[in-house]
């Protein structure tokens, strides 16, 4: 039958206003046999109006009252539908929520026809039903099969009341574990009835965990168990034995029961990988079993796990048995050795694992997610759970209002959390409802989104407005997951609100040792001094400092990052721009808590000259300065100046700027930050501070030579006068605690004498050492001038001449093998060119060495191994001159230099990693033996810049104290506990270098 235009053109527009996204599909449904019956009542456009997805309500419909005909051909069943769907609203709304919400419950429905009823009407009791309930629900199920449809017939009415808005979030996740729990103790029944044998043999207890365990379910997924089991008589030995297979096959029954796919699909995987040993470790163990193993091995996370553990199915005695045995240990979990270290390496496994991709739609796992909620919580019920009963409870709510309850959060922080939670949680169930699948990804089709919107209540604009509430919630706990384990600790030292709960002194100093702190006592003390008073600094650092102290805590030394920036605060507090600076630039704020904890130099360094804080929030503050801009302002400093040694102070001013700017750097990009990850080139960040630092050092020497020079003479020294950098100096690879290694020549003026300009140089040289080396707050430069001819017996500067005759005459192969890393730095640049093309035949000679000096040069090597080894210092970890390190490869790339420089321009450089790379280029090394001593030159280097960052002392060893070996290996990547595993990677990557200097420069 044709249907009039107008009366389309009506409907088509009633139906865009009710929500249809199909008004043209939604017609055709309408016109359909199966709704003649009430097409043109205007309840059913009403109530598919005030669904989710209108259109998806109306083809449910549609295939529910068509279904009835298998049910009653002639017609009964479709009657009886439509009949009570007019006429009882409660029916009504309930049938058509759950159709607009889920196709996979739609689809329930219409193979199994006559489960509407059990939506018609609810009886008081029914409302919010409990496990007995779910159990007369799922009574009649005697199979597999039969247990799957009457487990989604019970769901039908946990859906209808969760999206009809009878329930809310915590009810509706409280009924699905209930749900849950009907379900596996019917699923035990059939196994049992099953296998009776085995069910007389054993007393089985099946323990809930996870969000099952914590009475607070999604609609689909895992639900985590652990089995106990015991003989009937509860002995020992052999009975025991048995008891424990049998126990295993009833146990592994029931798993299948519940997690195999018929024809009516599946309930949910049953996973029992939270067992003690994992996978690996038998299904169902005694108690005494579990005991021994939590006693003995568990890891931290797993007394975390356990938080949640509730008896659920099975023998209830044993099941309340085993819950007494384990609590305790759950409660001690925190005084463990590792617990802060086991933390943050599990909560960094969880964000690593998730796909690049998916991130941001990540509604479980990622940054602001629900984990980050249940990870702070849980958190704190360990650490304080220990002396309060009142926060055992292994639901995430309940123990959030007892921390609030109890002043462990403060009530504004556990409101709003609450809020997110419930939020995210809703989220969650309404994209699984859709098809019942374990998902906790926020979809991208905006179909889906748009259902979504309209089940949470937004009909305006779902789509802007789902959106909109998702980003504020996730921002809210992102803020609260950093704050909410570290604010109360300010809380219990600070002036609060009038009616609040403060922190006990005792349970901050409690969370004070389990984040790593060894001095809380100190630690509460600076939090007094920074955040008490009603002050705009103490309410600035109040904001601050929850966030700065999880920082700290994620370093090696939290009590000296506390403690030091407790010293910046002092220095610069009343400084407008420090704070604000602190608090409105993100970057500056962390950049300086990883700076303030990774060590002494960069906190030494900062203390001098506390204003150059403003570094770590300035957009290129890090960004090292090349050798032109520094030359220029030392040597602006140094013409400001009134006397050498006014503006040799000002030139070492410069210096520990710039050196507080590389070791800043440094730190940041080896930690890394929310807003820069650790840079993976570890190349990189040694050529970065070894260019930076030798770059500082040459302008500094510049200025000071300019600086002498003006004192003594004016603008012109009687003979010229240049330094040329040698060593690591040379090579631009210089470490934080180098010397400059330096050669210096002059060459006399016109007119000038010899005795003249001699003595003229001399006095610049001596009075050069003299006040880089002067007592002050700046870190010395000492000026090393060893590698000159003769050595220390020899002059201290000599005129080109003199090199020359000497070169000529005198000259070793070691001298030759120094002279690689010569480069003119400072000084006249005529005559630093004339010196650098004086030597070039010596170190690059023609046709290479003879074998006479290559021997003499692997003599010199073998000799320095055997002597020049600290006594007692390991071999293997020694940087400079241990197996494998930087003498080692330093060493074979020299003398590939002095071998076939003459002949590729490539290995005519002043710098190892390049000459390396030149000489692999060249096909004289094999790439993978270039990759080995690269690698191992690299790391050495590195240790050696961590020493010197973290002791504020040059040294080429790892440190022997804890923490200081502790902090070398944060710089360099280890997580906290893992400084064997660093040391054992030291030992095999130089290992294997020296296996290759063995070849290559020893001929072995």
């Amino acid at each position: 039958m044709s249907v009039p235009q107008g009366r389309r053109s009506s409907t088509f527009t009633r139906l865009l206003r009710h929500g249809f996204t199909d008004p043209s599909g939604a017609e055709r449904l309408l016109d359909a046999p199966a709704l003649s019956a009430v097409r043109s009542d205007p309840l059913l456009l009403d109530a598919l109006g005030a669904t989710a997805d209108p259109d998806l309500a109306l083809l449910g419909l549609v295939r529910l009252v068509e279904a009835q005909d298998r049910v009653a051909t002639d017609g009964a069943g479709r009657r009886e539908l439509l009949d009570t769907l007019i006429t009882a609203k409660p029916l009504r709304d309930r049938l058509l929520g759950v159709l607009g919400a889920s196709e996979a419950l739609a689809d329930h429905l219409a193979r199994h026809p006559t489960d509407w009823q059990a939506l018609v009407t609810y009886e008081p009791s029914d409302l919010h039903p409990g496990v007995e309930e779910f159990e007369r629900g799922l009574a009649d199920a005697t199979d597999p099969v039969s247990l799957r449809v009457a487990y989604r017939r019970c769901l039908l009415s946990i859906a209808a009341r969760d999206v009809c808005g009878t329930t809310d979030i915590v009810q509706t996740a409280a009924e699905l574990a209930d749900l849950a729990t009907a379900t596996l103790r019917a699923a035990l029944a059939i196994a049992r009835s099953a296998a009776p044998a085995d069910a007389a043999q054993c007393r089985l207890a099946v323990i809930a965990m996870g969000k099952c365990g914590g009475h607070e379910l999604n609609y689909v997924s895992d639900v985590d168990v652990i089995f106990v089991g015991e003989s009937i008589e509860g002995g020992e030995g052999a009975d025991e034995g048995k008891a424990i297979q049998a126990a295993t096959r009833l146990a592994s029954h029931m798993m299948r029961i519940c997690s195999e796919t018929t024809v009516e699909g599946t309930i949910w995987p049953v996973d029992a990988n939270l067992r003690p040993e994992g996978r690996n470790g038998p299904l169902v163990r005694s108690l005494s079993s579990h005991l021994a193993y939590y006693q003995r091995w568990a890891k931290t996370w797993e007394f975390q796990a356990l938080l949640k553990a509730r008896p659920v199915a099975g023998d209830p005695e044993l099941g309340e048995e085993y819950l007494a045995a384990v609590s305790p240990l759950v409660w001690q979990a925190a005084e463990r050795e590792n617990f802060v270290p086991d933390v943050q390496k599990m909560r960094k496994r969880v964000v690593e694992n998730i796909p690049a991709g998916e991130v941001e739609r990540e509604l479980k796992l990622g940054p602001g997610g629900l984990r980050d909620v249940e990870f702070a919580v849980q958190l704190l019920q360990l650490v304080h759970g220990r002396s309060d009963a009142s926060l055992r409870s292994g639901t995430t709510l309940d123990a959030l209002a007892a921390l609030a309850d109890g002043g462990y959060v403060g009530r504004v922080d556990a409101v709003q959390l609450d809020d997110a939670y419930r939020f995210l949680r809703t989220l969650e169930h309404r994209i699984q409802l859709y098809k019942l699948r374990r998902t906790h990804l926020v979809p991208e089709d905006e179909a889906d989104l748009r259902r979504i919107g309209r089940s949470m209540g937004m009909r305006t604009e779902p789509l802007t407005d789902l959106n909109r509430a998702w980003k504020r919630h996730t921002s809210v706990v992102r803020r609260l997951h950093e704050k909410l384990f570290y604010r109360p600790l300010l809380d219990a030292v600070a002036q609060l609100a009038p009616g609040e709960i403060r922190l006990s002194t005792e349970a901050a100093r409690e969370r004070l040792v389990a984040l790593g702190y060894a001095d809380p006592s100190a630690a509460l003390r600076h939090l007094e001094a920074l955040a008490s008073g009603v002050s705009r600094k103490a309410a600035i650092q109040r904001t601050l400092l929850p966030v700065l102290l999880g920082w700290f805590a994620d370093s090696a030394d939290p009590d000296a990052g506390l403690l030091n920036f407790r010293k910046v605060s002092d220095a610069l507090g009343k400084t407008p721009w420090y704070l604000r600076l602190l608090r409105d630039e993100g970057a500056a704020a962390e950049n300086l808590a990883r700076v303030l904890s990774a060590g002494r130099l960069a906190p030494d360094l900062l203390m001098r000259a506390p204003e150059a804080v403003a570094l770590l929030g300035a957009p290129q503050g890090l960004e090292p300065r090349d050798h032109a801009q520094l030359e220029q302002e030392v040597l602006a400093a140094v013409g400001r100046a009134t006397g050498a040694e006014q503006a040799v102070v000002a030139a070492r001013g410069v210096r520990r700027r710039e050196l507080f700017r590389t070791t800043a750097a440094d730190i940041v990009a080896s930690y890394g930050t929310e807003d820069q990850p650790v840079v993976a080139d570890q190349g990189a960040l040694v050529d970065r501070v070894g260019g930076a630092v030798s770059d500082l050092t040459a302008a500094t020497l510049a200025g000071t030579l300019r600086a002498v020079v003006r004192e003594g003479w004016g603008d012109t020294l009687p003979t010229r006068f240049a330094i040329i950098a040698m060593g690591r100096f040379g090579g631009h690879e210089l470490s934080y605690g180098s010397d400059a290694d330096v050669l210096f020549v002059h060459e006399p003026r016109d007119g000038v004498g010899d005795q003249e300009a001699a003595q003229a140089a001399n006095k610049v040289v001596a009075e050069m050492r003299r006040l880089l080396a002067l007592p002050s707050a700046d870190p010395p430069l000492l000026i090393d001038a060893d590698l000159r001819p003769e050595g220390k017996s020899g002059p201290m500067v000599r005129t080109l001449k003199s090199y020359e005759a000497y070169y000529r005459r005198w000259s070793l192969v070691w001298e030759s093998q120094a002279l690689l890393r010569a480069q003119h730095v400072a000084g006249d640049e005529e005559l630093g060119r004339a010196f650098i093309d004086l030597i070039d035949p010596l170190r690059y000679p023609a046709e290479g060495l003879g074998d006479d000096a290559v021997r003499e040069i692997r003599r010199l090597k073998a000799r320095m191994e055997s002597e020049r080894l600290p006594r007692g210092a390991d071999p293997t970890l020694h940087t400079k001159l241990g197996r494998g390190g930087l003498s080692d490869v330093e060493w074979t790339v020299q003398l590939l230099q002095l071998q076939h420089g003459w002949a590729e321009p490539g290995l005519r450089t002043t710098r190892t990693r390049e000459a390396l790379a030149a000489a692999c280029a060249a096909g004289l090394l094999p790439t993978e033996d270039a990759a080995i001593l690269d690698e191992a030159w690299v790391l050495a280097a590195r240790v050696r810049n961590a020493v010197m960052l973290v002791r504020a002392r040059a040294g080429d060893t790892f440190p022997s104290d804890g923490r200081e070996l502790g902090a070398v290996g944060r710089y360099l990547g280890y997580d906290p506990g893992h400084v064997g595993d660093m040391l054992d990677d030291y030992r095999r990557i130089t290992r294997r270098a020296r296996a290759v200097v063995e070849e290559r420069f020893y001929g072995a």
